[in-house]
């Protein structure tokens, strides 16, 4: 989107003209709304200007006055606007702050072009930037098992929507596993819900309002940066590396920026697959006490790392932690059942909203969870998996090498690597989104650094599933973009 122009023909002089191209792709609405965040973000807009009305804004840009509430309103959502009764709508204060530049990415169109692709499973495409593995590593029989077994449910069962808290045995047995692995837990302090993003959005609509800071790892997991963003937070994003989380940025954030709450990968941080180190954790929870945020520790990858490996919520007794937790990455991602673990005296509003916003979760999903983690082979099946993705990351590390990919970071295990070209270049190929959408007319499902970064990265890298990475056609693919000029 071209600058905005000025133009004294309407009810006061300089109202905004945007550049709208009707014969681009996407909607006017996505033009407007990437034309404006853009210029909050370059501050030709700054914080505290009044925006036109909806219909002077409708009568200079020749758009529908409906297209201009839909723009306004998604605006709204990111954080880049906030509206006064009677008075209309304002850049926000919030947006001034070059930290939460991040509200509309050159990344948003990879984002909606790939993730159909990345979540469905359904694409012929080779998966290499999937977030799930071959169906044969979950180990079959043991799901298809507990599947079969949760289908069996008594008649009685039928006749309700299940408990709010989702299914008891499954909640105790997570509250014995939890307790004897990281911290003491009652079956009262866990919540089921559908999923880990289920989870993060009920903890987003429980403790924050539009407007509301908060902390994300950068790069970190796509979604969430999504997720932040359309309950109208504004996401300032915390440098993750090899060695973890830069404490002297979140320091210098928190006090500068007063965080609700911040979204942490303790283990296996996804896309680096890095852990922090038991003094990163002991002063990221300092830190939130001090400063008086909550830390949401996305916890689904722990059984796939070496025991002993640091845990907010073993450390913090969950007084500030609220855990989440899931099965997707050990069990199938299919049946979509996640956990909040939080304090007793959060868990009854977290219930409250969950009942407000889709009552209550599959049961079913639930008891074939429980089946499943529940029986002799799931602890083996865990560790065969583990073993199996511990000689195909070594495997996917050498051939990335061998494709002239240099890794971000060297995972401590799971399932992802992530690793590009260390050299910038001008050309549109060498950008991750470039790369990825000839990836996809090439076969070859690409997840670029776009998509887990709050900016675009200064080099393309990529985000590597290692049960994939090893295969022909991705490297042959990757060899041909390294022959392209620079």
């Amino acid at each position: 989107m071209e600058a905005m122009e000025k133009n004294g023909s309407d009810d006061r002089p300089g109202w905004p003209v945007l550049a709208i191209d009707r014969q681009r792709r996407g909607s006017l609405v996505d033009q407007i709304v990437a034309a404006i965040a853009e210029m909050v973000n370059r501050r030709t807009l700054p914080a505290g200007t009044k925006m036109p009305s909806v219909r002077q804004f409708a009568k200079v840009n020749g758009v529908s006055t409906f297209t201009v509430v839909e723009s306004y309103d998604r605006l709204l959502h990111l954080g880049l606007l906030s509206s006064r009764r009677g008075s209309g709508f304002f850049v926000a204060r919030g947006a001034d702050a070059p930290a939460q530049q991040a509200c509309l990415p050159a990344s948003a169109s990879v984002v909606d072009t790939l993730t159909p692709d990345l979540y469905s499973g359904q694409s012929d495409a080779l998966p290499v930037g999937a977030g799930w593995l071959p169906p044969e590593w979950y180990g079959e029989s043991t799901i298809l098992d507990a599947v079969r077994h949760a289908m069996k449910i008594p008649a009685g069962r039928l006749r309700g929507y299940g408990h709010p808290l989702g299914f008891p045995s499954l909640r105790q047995h997570l509250a014995a596993t939890l307790s004897d692995e990281l911290c003491a837990v009652e079956p009262e302090q866990i919540l089921l819900t559908h999923g880990a993003t289920h989870a993060f959005d009920l903890v987003l609509r429980t403790l924050t309002r539009p407007g509301d800071v908060v902390f994300v790892e950068d790069p970190g997991y796509g979604n969430l940066l999504a997720l932040v963003r359309h309950h109208g937070c504004v996401p300032v994003g915390i440098p993750r590396g090899a060695h973890g989380l830069d404490m002297e940025v979140l320091a210098r954030e928190a006090q500068a920026r007063q965080p609700k709450l911040m979204f942490v990968n303790t283990v296996l941080q996804n896309p680096l697959g890095t852990s922090l180190s038991q003094a990163q954790a002991h002063r990221l929870l300092a830190l939130s006490e001090q400063f008086d945020f909550w830390l949401v520790e996305d916890d689904i990858y722990r059984e796939l790392a070496a025991r002993g490996e640091s845990s907010l919520a073993a450390m913090d007794g969950l007084r500030r932690v609220i855990r989440i937790g899931s099965f997707s990455k050990t069990l199938s991602p299919v049946l979509r059942v996640g956990s909040i673990c939080a304090s007793a005296s959060l868990l009854p509003e977290l219930v409250r909203v969950k009942m407000i916003t889709g009552l209550t979760t599959s049961e079913v999903n639930e008891r074939a969870v429980y089946d499943a983690v529940s029986s002799r082979a799931y602890r083996k099946q865990v560790e065969r998996l583990v073993l199996q993705l511990d000689g195909a990351r070594e495997r996917a590390l050498e051939r990335l090498g061998d494709a002239g990919l240099v890794p971000l970071a060297r995972p401590r295990g799971g399932m992802f690597v992530s690793a590009g070209w260390t050299q910038p270049g001008p050309d549109a190929h060498r950008s991750g989104r470039a790369i990825a959408e000839r990836a996809l007319r090439a076969g070859i499902l690409l997840a670029p650094g776009e998509f887990f970064a709050l900016q675009p990265p200064a080099t393309a890298w990529f985000r590597f599933n290692v049960a994939y990475a090893f295969e022909p056609a991705l490297l042959d693919f990757l060899r041909s973009i390294r022959g392209d000029p620079p």
